[in-house]
């Protein structure tokens, strides 16, 4: 179980306000074992913020307290200057959509799958949805197409298929901000690259946190944030990182002999 207070429930207005973030001094644990140690970042409205970081740095865990999937142990987090215990379940989910790298899909039409990001969507905004994820090619496949049975847990698709299925969902929302928490992680190239066209999408005009597996997926990001170990390492654009953080570097030098032994391998299978 985690170690971690009860989530509360509160009736608040959010209206007007705007959708900077805020990480005060934010610190969290699982059973005790620290995670994330007095965060303290600030992300714009409008903004695309990438986390990156090895396995464990934090990143994810940091994606969900901004969802409130957990509480923090201690500081705040705030969307528009409002702490997040001080907004309802309802109001907090209204103004973000998460899209992870395991989307859980019922057993019910792929429709009424997407049709969960808003369920007073007519039937044309959830085919619009689905055409601006990428679903068509895979949809005019199935003989049902898009009335077709998700099955438990999604199991009639692949999980490239799940994924857009889930974003799709997630542009029929329009909430105005976007959590991709290693979205594209697992996928193979052809479903990354109908992913990362479908992401491009959905992120227009909102405020944009990517928990990144591929950097060069992210080198224009407005600021990128490296974690190691629970700490906040260092923040800035890729110029300013390349330049001055030792971490970073090495994040960069191990993203780029990955890609160029995929390039050697793929080259050599001709």
């Amino acid at each position: 179980m985690l170690s971690a207070p009860p989530l509360q429930q509160t009736s608040d207005c959010f209206k007007d306000r705007n959708h900077h973030i805020s990480f005060d001094n934010v610190s969290f644990a699982y059973n005790n074992n620290v995670v994330l140690h007095n965060i303290n970042l600030e992300i714009k409205e409008g903004s695309l913020t990438a986390l990156i970081g090895e396995s464990g740095s934090g990143k994810s865990t940091l994606a969900k307290l901004l969802v409130h999937f957990y509480d923090v142990h201690s500081g705040s987090i705030k969307i528009g200057n409002q702490d997040l215990r001080q907004m309802s379940i309802e109001t907090l989910n209204n103004q973000i959509a998460y899209v992870s790298q395991e989307q859980f899909l019922f057993n019910t039409t792929l429709m009424e799958n997407i049709r969960m990001g808003r369920l007073d969507a007519s039937d044309e905004e959830v085919y619009q949805a689905a055409s601006k994820a990428q679903c068509d090619e895979f949809l005019s496949r199935l003989e049902l197409g898009i009335h077709t049975l998700a099955g438990d847990g999604g199991k009639q698709l692949s999980g490239g298929e799940r994924q857009r299925i889930s974003l799709a969902r997630a542009i029929l929302k329009d909430a105005p901000i976007i959590v991709l928490d290693e979205a594209t992680a697992f996928m193979d190239p052809e479903n990354e690259e109908k992913m990362n066209a479908a992401i491009a999408e959905v992120i227009k005009d909102k405020t944009v946190i990517v928990i990144a597996h591929h950097l060069h997926s992210i080198i224009n990001a407005h600021q990128i944030c490296v974690l190691k170990n629970g700490y906040l390492n260092a923040v800035g654009t890729h110029q300013e990182l390349i330049d001055t953080c030792l971490e970073y570097q090495k994040l960069w030098t191990m993203a780029n002999n990955s890609a160029n032994w995929r390039v050697s391998h793929n080259q050599g299978g001709n």
